[in-house]
């Protein structure tokens, strides 16, 4: 649900030599974030958003001042069953029109190790606008091995409260917290 965070990916890197930031752009074909909550202790239920863009500025000498940005339809939520996704869509949760985006900016990055950093940004959805922090790490940066460019790849973590973003309908029995996994991978831009 409150998905973008994945796009705060833009973690901490081994240092490599470059002598400013790079601008990347997230492979849609290839960055998912997966949500997860607890339904009234019977079950785990699951959602993703997968195909969106977002923009990365990297600086891989000097990680803290990357950045980065993306934005998305909240209707583009993927459930796995067309009647959740029309119930989550619908008033009892988020009442989405087409035109509804969920968007990250982040705002700071600390690194917190070799290819580690927290990455604080405003996640908005649903109208309403909180600082997030992913914890962050880079899994790989190098050269592509089939597109033969520049790729970064970014797994983030972190836990998002339902009720600060005012779709906390049945709380508690569905759970306020939502745990959300971001995997993502970036390439060069042009």
């Amino acid at each position: 649900m409150k998905s973008l965070l994945l796009a705060g990916l833009v973690a901490a890197a081994p240092l490599a030599a470059n002598a400013a930031a790079e601008s990347y752009t997230l492979d849609s074909s290839h960055s998912q974030i997966v949500f997860s909550y607890n339904h009234l202790g019977y079950s785990t239920g699951f959602g993703m958003y997968s195909g969106f863009e977002g923009d990365i500025s990297y600086d891989a000498e000097d990680p803290a001042a990357s950045s980065v940005e993306v934005s998305f339809p909240v209707n583009s939520m993927i459930t796995g069953w067309e009647p959740r996704k029309e119930h989550f869509m619908g008033d009892d949760f988020f009442g989405a029109s087409d035109e509804d985006m969920v968007t990250f900016t982040s705002t700071s990055i600390n690194v917190t190790g070799e290819n580690t950093a927290e990455i604080t940004g405003d996640l908005t959805l649903n109208g309403t606008t909180k600082e997030v922090v992913l914890d962050t790490q880079l899994t790989q940066a190098g050269e592509h091995p089939m597109e033969g460019k520049p790729w970064l790849g970014f797994f983030a973590t972190t836990t998002l409260l339902r009720s600060d973003y005012g779709v906390d309908m049945f709380a508690p029995y569905v759970s306020d917290e939502v745990e959300v996994q971001i995997s993502i991978e970036a390439m060069k831009a042009e």
